[in-house]
């Protein structure tokens, strides 16, 4: 597999996209073979960009696909549910993540297809790229950036675009 100028590539110092060096976040867990749910590791594979949300009281829309993520939006990472790693509206019973948070960090998400459309119970919620903490600070398994440079980026994908996290860095 040769990954081509439009992919996201994840190396041992970042990630490149269109012929940029990004410093990044991974998960605490590292890179990992075999994501679970709760491992918080970043899972090795190709992972298409199927979707971006952003938060529409704070930022105008980077691309003309992006979602406005509103007030009862949250993300299932319940894995005995239906619902399990897809995008529901509060309220909603089983185990979630809030997209619209007090801190800036859901403030634009990219979706990958990990386990998604049809999730796998247990193997791992949604993986997104999104701003950081802080530079270092590790995830629960998404990739993280600096504000501007998510915004770069977002703006510059493509419907081929694709997170590529590289088997040659896992730790299990």
């Amino acid at each position: 597999m040769t990954p081509k100028p439009q992919d996201l590539v994840l190396g041992r110092t970042g990630l490149r996209f269109l012929g940029r060096h990004f410093p990044c976040s991974i998960g605490k867990g590292g890179v990992r073979r075999n994501k679970r749910e709760g491992d918080g590791a970043t899972p090795t594979g190709i992972h298409r960009i199927v979707g971006m949300l952003y938060r529409p009281d704070r930022m105008a829309a980077p691309t003309p696909w992006a979602v406005p993520i509103g007030p009862r939006d949250l993300w299932s990472d319940d894995a005995d549910d239906a619902g399990y790693n897809l995008m529901q509206r509060a309220p909603y019973a089983p185990s979630h993540e809030k997209l619209r948070r007090s801190d800036p960090l859901y403030d634009l998400v990219l979706i990958t297809d990990w386990n998604w459309p049809v999730a796998m119970p247990g193997a791992g919620s949604a993986i997104f790229l999104h701003r950081w903490r802080r530079p270092g600070y590790p995830t629960e398994g998404c990739v993280a950036f600096a504000p501007a440079q998510l915004h770069w980026i977002a703006k510059r994908l493509t419907p081929e675009s694709r997170l590529i996290v590289p088997d040659q860095l896992a730790s299990q």
